[in-house]
């Protein structure tokens, strides 16, 4: 994570973004002081990799510097001129918020629902929905389901399978996705419910996996 050798033409570091990302998939929260100080790393996809293991690792002592990279607001969050990123991983940043359930953030995250372009406001959906219960988000994003491009159908079912929200399952199974995304999407509701398997709304969710199969 400190490593100073590994570097692109642009000054990007590969062997942090890679490291940052495995410190994740590890789940030892021994990583985490690490992986905030990443956060303050000039490489965006740094701070990507940094915000998505956070997420994964959900430990609230990474609350306050993941909110830092939002206090710019939505006026600060716009596409940078010849960079095919915005300034900071917002996404990742309000998705790690949201599995946190920073409930402290919500005041930051909420002006995002209006953010220009799409997958920003669904990345703040998922997360107002994670940080309040409020079905209204989880709504929001199945509407979004019906609506844009396959590219943006596919965000969509993997913001809904990382919430576990249930009453989405028939909306995602008619999904014109491909049915890879729409069988990911599904597992997600299982797996957010794994605690009433037996249930019948997860009994209704795997018949819809089977018939896409």
């Amino acid at each position: 994570m400190d490593d100073e050798d590994d570097r692109t033409e642009l000054g990007g570091y590969p062997l942090r973004r890679n490291a940052a990302r495995a410190l994740g998939k590890l789940g030892d929260r021994s990583a985490v002081s690490g992986l905030i100080r990443s956060l303050d790393c000039p490489d965006f996809y740094v701070r990507e990799a940094a915000a998505q293991s956070l997420e994964l690792l959900r430990d609230p002592a990474a609350t306050p510097a993941l909110m830092k990279l939002l206090e710019g607001g939505v006026s600060g969050a716009m596409p940078i001129p010849g960079r095919p990123h915005l300034a900071e991983p917002y996404e990742s940043v309000m998705e790690a918020l949201g599995a946190i359930g920073a409930s402290e953030a919500v005041s930051l995250v909420e002006p995002f629902l209006q953010h220009p372009i799409p997958r920003v406001q669904f990345a703040a959906l998922r997360s107002m929905y994670q940080l309040t219960g409020d079905e209204t988000y989880g709504q929001r994003l199945v509407q979004a389901l019906s609506e844009g491009d396959v590219k943006q159908k596919r965000i969509v079912l993997a913001d809904l399978g990382a919430i576990g929200y249930l009453p989405a399952a028939e909306a995602i199974a008619r999904s014109d996705a491909e049915n890879s995304f729409k069988l990911l999407a599904l597992k997600g509701l299982i797996e957010a419910h794994a605690a009433e398997l037996l249930s019948t709304d997860s009994i209704r969710v795997l018949n819809l996996m089977d018939n896409l199969l």
